[in-house]
């Protein structure tokens, strides 16, 4: 582990492989891991998303192997604590929502805080070479796992 606390956020709605990288990393660079996931109020501007408690209780399934190294939170906002939590060292983020994590340093620049270290995982591809998402997973394309269906 490199650092002490990092954090990752996220919808984490129809739960996949792409989820399981970014918080696999979050779990490899950190010691203690807090985990955003958007409200249903802030999630649900995405469209027809399962509840919050839903995707916090699928979340709990796949974090259970990481014992007590982790807390959970609900975002009210692209933010949530990452622009006031000083104890935090690092953000691992998606290409995808690399300039949400730009627009955290700078915040956290702004009010005398130092910068999060930025770590940037690549999508996870599904079998036809485009990123699998819980967008198409709604849709019916692929899977959790990536398969066209």
């Amino acid at each position: 582990m490199i650092y002490q606390k990092v954090a990752v956020g996220g919808t984490f709605d129809k739960f996949h492989k792409g989820h399981k990288k970014l918080l696999d990393k979050a779990f490899k660079v950190g010691d203690k891991i807090l985990i955003g996931v958007t409200s249903d109020e802030f999630g649900g501007k995405k469209g027809d998303i399962d509840p919050c408690n839903v995707r916090m209780s699928n979340l709990e399934k796949f974090l259970e192997k990481f014992n007590s190294r982790y807390s959970m939170m609900k975002l009210e906002d692209h933010y949530g604590s990452t622009i006031d939590d000083e104890t935090l060292d690092a953000l691992v983020v998606s290409r995808e929502t690399r300039p949400t994590a730009n627009k955290i340093n700078r915040i956290r620049e702004r009010r005398g805080m130092n910068p999060l270290e930025i770590i940037v995982i690549d999508m996870v591809l599904a079998e036809d070479g485009k990123p699998i998402s819980s967008t198409r997973i709604r849709k019916g394309e692929i899977d959790s796992k990536g398969r066209i269906i």
